[in-house]
């Protein structure tokens, strides 16, 4: 391909071609940390006075910018202080760049920083510079991007899963992108986005221990992030169908319209890989925090050729593709 196309944003495989074969090449400067730009994870690390810290950095672009549940902002700040809580680090600080559009309302404005700061107060984290920036007037209102420092308690990648580990989904999948489809599509439906910063959740586990990887099944979904996590650790995933949680309204409105709530973004949830004889101990503590109440026990990690499979409720297994993208565009 000679040109971009909106699919190599939406995290599938065609995104993670971009990057690999067209982009990396360019760069030679990719990190002198224990993570770096070359592992691909949620972020990457950099040495500093008290030892390596990680940072990541994420644009954000939904359509529509304010929506059941949440809106750009929120999503900006805890999309991106997720990205670091995966890797095992405490959110502490952070940017915003905004591009916003010649005549969006300045009130609108007001509100997506008032969310931004919402999550970073609920996090204990500050906003320590910025820029805003305005453009022409076009088909994106407005653009959010956020990068954020976090404090490493215990570094985890996603490619640490072992056989014997159990798989872990810290609540219901396909709340987020289901909700904005039905925003795009003008239905009238009682379906919330689950954006949320997962922090307290992921430190709850990490405090029992036990935790060998971790991802949030964003852009691709939970068939995205478990695909990944399969093929960095060299290992294969079995999940089970009917030990996935997913709300009726997700599963009512994804049968309807045709899409795979396994595909679509998730902005509040953790997929986890945790040692079999700590699972139980690790559920109870997540469960204990409001963000991961409803969390499952989903599958187990097996030696096999690397990729996901799915005991279906009729008995059969079937494989669990890599999405090409996500099926909902600018979800987040």
């Amino acid at each position: 391909m000679s040109k971009v196309r909106r699919e190599h944003g939406a995290g599938g495989e065609l995104m993670e071609s971009l990057i690999k074969e067209e982009l990396l090449p360019n760069l030679t400067m990719r990190g002198e940390g224990s993570v770096t730009l070359d592992d691909l994870d949620d972020g990457a690390t950099f040495p500093s006075v008290d030892g390596e810290m990680v940072m990541t950095t994420d644009a954000h672009i939904v359509d529509p910018p304010f929506f059941p549940g949440g809106n750009v902002g929120k999503l900006a700040a805890a999309g991106t202080a997720n990205d670091l809580a995966v890797m095992g680090a405490k959110p502490v600080a952070f940017a915003c760049s905004i591009v916003v559009r010649e005549g969006f309302p300045i009130d609108d404005l007001k509100r997506v920083y008032r969310s931004i700061d919402g999550v970073l107060s609920e996090l204990g984290a500050h906003l320590i510079t910025g820029d805003t920036k305005v453009g022409n007037t076009g088909d994106v209102d407005i653009v959010v991007t956020m990068t954020g420092v976090g404090e490493i308690v215990e570094l985890v990648r996603d490619c640490g899963l072992r056989p014997g580990d159990k798989i872990v989904i810290t609540g219901t999948v396909g709340d987020h992108g289901m909700a904005i489809l039905a925003a795009q599509q003008g239905l009238d439906t009682d379906l919330e986005s689950d954006v949320a910063p997962v922090w307290e959740a992921v430190n709850a586990a990490l405090e029992v221990g036990g935790v060998t990887s971790m991802k949030d099944p964003t852009r691709g979904g939970l068939a995205g992030a478990l695909n990944e996590m399969a093929e960095k650790s060299g290992v294969r995933i079995v999940i089970e169908e009917e030990r996935i949680p997913i709300r009726e309204e997700v599963r009512v409105l994804s049968e309807m319209l045709g899409v795979n709530p396994l595909e679509v973004a998730n902005e509040g949830k953790v997929v986890m890989g945790v040692r079999p004889d700590m699972v139980d101990d690790v559920l109870d503590a997540i469960r204990s925090t409001e963000v991961g109440k409803n969390a499952e026990v989903i599958g187990v990690v097996e030696e096999g050729t690397p990729r996901v499979e799915m005991e279906t409720e009729v008995g059969g297994r079937r494989i669990v593709e890599k999405p090409v993208g996500d099926p909902v565009p600018r979800v987040c």
